[in-house]
């Protein structure tokens, strides 16, 4: 937030039916889910993802953050793939961030959530790094904070309102009040859904040190990445 450089990128899907608009995550994934697709889909975007990143870590030295399923998570083959493809593809370990919400454990059993919380330490090991996202949205945010092996805390974009907006004071102090509990428990944080230079400028006098949104860049196809990260036209809202 204070240099305007990227340091990483996030893999988004999006299903595009022949000559139609594309249909985004929401529409999709619970299908997936419900079916029991979401594990081939997970690994196919895990494989395209890094695919697609090692050249950007390599000319830019950007980091790829990926969205995990829980239906993944639960695949106790998971460590293996993951450490797999990032050695076909010579991805450094620690330039892959590992997306996982709240919600994909508050339906887990103790024991299942005990094996989760191994597997995650288990891909830590390796220089992996965890994110929790959606984090202020859920109930046991803070309980999971004591246990889950996590790097970075990703700020709901629902904490991003405008500066104009009814309820920002009582927005700013939970987003503070979050910002100070990730810097006390020594871990980074990310806000998201930032969209204008207004929200950038007071993110950077709470001390945020990186975000995310529509102010930086829209989704683009991954061609368009290189062309991006050489002109970083976002280092104005710096």
């Amino acid at each position: 937030m204070t240099t305007g450089t990227t340091h990483a990128l996030e893999a988004l899907l999006r299903w595009t039916p022949h000559h139609r608009p594309p249909h985004p995550p929401d529409v999709f994934i619970p299908i997936a889910e419900n079916t029991g697709l979401i594990t081939d889909l997970g690994h196919w975007a895990l494989n395209q993802a890094i695919t697609d990143a090692t050249p950007w870590h390599q000319r830019h030295g950007t980091a790829l953050t990926v969205n995990i399923s829980g239906r993944q998570l639960r695949d106790p083959a998971f460590p293996h793939t993951v450490l797999d493809t990032l050695a076909r593809h010579h991805l450094p370990p620690h330039a892959l961030i590992l997306e996982i919400t709240e919600s994909t454990l508050l339906a887990t059993t103790p024991a299942e959530t005990h094996r989760i919380t191994t597997l995650l330490t288990d891909l830590r090991t390796h220089g992996i790094r965890i994110a929790l996202d959606d984090f202020g949205t859920g109930y046991s945010s803070l309980a999971y904070l004591r246990t889950l092996p996590v790097d970075i805390l990703k700020i709901d974009r629902s904490f991003t309102t405008p500066p104009t907006a009814a309820d920002h004071p009582q927005t700013r102090a939970f987003t503070k009040a979050i910002l100070e509990l990730s810097a006390s428990l020594g871990l980074d944080t990310i806000v998201e859904g930032v969209e204008t230079p207004d929200q950038a400028a007071l993110l950077r006098q709470l001390g945020a040190p990186h975000a995310q949104g529509y102010l930086f860049s829209p989704p683009v196809p991954a061609p368009r990445i290189d062309e991006l990260l050489h002109t970083t036209p976002w280092q104005h809202v710096a």
